[in-house]
């Protein structure tokens, strides 16, 4: 069920070498550009609002609205009929069905998006950059955690011009992967805290309420 498939894919930080060298398409100044450049869009980020299309290893698709307040927190609702919601927030990752009303709890370092929610992104440090390619006004890079190659990779793929994330791909130690795809993208909104202080007791009783 696509239910499955989404909570067995996003979980995963899979980060699995690539057969090409890194930083392979353009010469190596280039790459440190875009790198460079993407850095800088990332830290910029303070609060984004999109809506998100989602296709996992399956093919099941899933739609919904992706908040990020940075640095630490992030939201995914799914459109119905998804009863899924994902939420991060003072380092841990809640997975929760509300259909089952079934929370899971995972830290935000075993998840691919945790590189994204750190107070300074840097594509270096325990972070490894695998790849840079740019085409058709593109640009993406490929990483992986440098002490846990065995655990997969994530590829960024941004928008040049001007500079903006457009889409991420994770693929798991078993070469499965999930795509994610962000539009209508909008930055610098408040974003009440609420939305992810889901150790707050009265949390799930309001996201009843909201349904």
């Amino acid at each position: 069920m696509l239910r499955r498939s989404l909570l067995a894919a996003l979980p995963l930080l899979p980060l699995v070498p690539l057969a090409r060298p890194a930083l392979a398409q353009g010469t190596a100044a280039a790459s440190q550009a875009v790198v460079a450049r993407a850095e800088a869009y990332l830290n910029g980020i303070t609060t984004l609002r999109a809506r998100f299309l989602q296709i996992a290893h399956n093919g099941g698709t899933a739609e919904g609205n992706a908040y990020i307040s940075r640095p630490g927190r992030m939201r995914f609702d799914y459109d119905p009929p998804e009863q899924l919601l994902l939420v991060a927030s003072d380092g841990q990752f809640l997975y929760y069905d509300r259909e089952l009303r079934q929370p899971s709890i995972v830290p935000v370092g075993s998840t691919p998006l945790g590189f994204l929610l750190r107070a300074q992104i840097r594509f270096a440090g325990d972070i490894e950059v695998m790849n840079v390619d740019r085409r058709n006004g593109l640009a993406s890079i490929t990483a992986r955690r440098r002490d846990a190659p065995a655990e997969g990779r994530i590829t960024l793929v941004f928008a040049e011009e001007p500079m903006e994330l457009r889409q991420w791909i994770v693929v798991d130690s078993q070469q499965r992967e999930t795509r994610v795809t962000l539009n209508a993208m909008e930055r610098g909104m408040p974003l009440p805290r609420g939305m992810f202080t889901f150790n707050d007791p009265t949390f799930f009783e309001r996201e009843e309420q909201r349904r």
